[in-house]
């Protein structure tokens, strides 16, 4: 009788265990689950594809694009000869009432054809990217800026950018 009450008690416990074992196993693996982050959304105006072409239509040269605004100024006077050339003319005199800055805007600004906030984006210039100011708008809030070492020129919204000395 001893080993009965044995047999039942040895069976229950181990039955307990198995629940128990089988349960935390489920919620191991549902935790872990939830745990991994889902794959990042990739949107139209996130794309490779459209920020590839607004380098191209801005670098005169064919210069290879790059994803990062910030990175065009670095990389396009290394990239060819005929691009380092074009980068030196940066040297000519300013036009009156023109002076040298950069951008001071950690995620880079986007370079509009007009000086309001519909206009339509022509490129865009990264963080550090130094740029010449050529004027402001009536109001002070638009400056009209040339890409250092380029002969683009677009709007930025002021109060992005800052004076330096060279």
């Amino acid at each position: 009788m001893l080993s009965s009450v044995t047999k039942f008690l040895l069976g229950f416990f181990l039955a307990i265990a198995v629940l128990v074992g089988g349960g935390v196993a489920i919620g191991l693996y549902f935790v872990n689950r939830t745990g991994i982050p889902p794959a990042k959304p990739v949107f139209s105006n996130d794309s490779p594809s459209v920020k590839a072409q607004a380098p191209k239509a801005t670098e005169p040269g064919g210069g290879k694009p790059s994803l990062k605004p910030g990175n065009q100024a670095q990389s396009s006077p290394t990239s060819t000869p005929t691009e380092s050339s074009k980068a030196t003319p940066s040297a000519k005199p300013l036009p009156s009432g023109a002076y040298r800055g950069r951008v001071n805007w950690a995620e880079g600004l986007s370079l509009r054809s007009q000086p309001n906030q519909e206009a339509e984006k022509i490129g865009g210039v990264g963080f550090n990217q130094k740029i010449i100011i050529l004027s402001e708008s009536e109001d002070k809030s638009w400056q009209k800026i040339r890409l250092e070492g380029s002969e683009q020129e677009g709007w930025v919204k002021a109060g992005n950018t800052e004076k330096v000395d060279q």
